[in-house]
């Protein structure tokens, strides 16, 4: 069975720095892509980054220049380091996973930026 793990969220204030990590377990080939999504309160999840198998990484406009998502493939780990953050980047991240057809999500890691 896959699993995912986030770690790394916590507050922080505006313009400090946060690297999210997500390891996935289990039986694991395949991969089509590792990466982020948020969700605010009140609001629908969004894409923030993803890493392609192919290395593309296409990110949410709100945090291109600022977010920077990347992989380590042998340890099954994607990474999200997250600079000049804003307190409208305050949301629960949700690590995802595709492979074999399959998506998976971690259940979320809170990230809070006070202003």
């Amino acid at each position: 069975q896959v699993q995912l793990v986030e770690s790394g969220g916590g507050l922080v204030q505006a313009g400090e720095s946060l690297r999210l990590s997500c390891a996935a377990s289990g039986t694991i080939s395949g991969i089509n892509f590792m990466g982020w999504y948020r969700q605010a309160p009140g609001k629908q999840r969004e894409l923030v980054a993803l890493i392609t198998s192919g290395g593309s990484t296409p990110y949410a406009d709100s945090v291109k220049g600022r977010f920077t998502v990347s992989r380590d493939n042998a340890k099954n780990t994607v990474y999200l380091q997250m600079n000049s953050l804003k307190p409208e980047d305050t949301a629960v991240y949700y690590c995802t996973m595709r492979a074999y057809g399959m998506t998976y999500w971690g259940k979320g890691t809170l990230v809070t930026v006070s202003s």
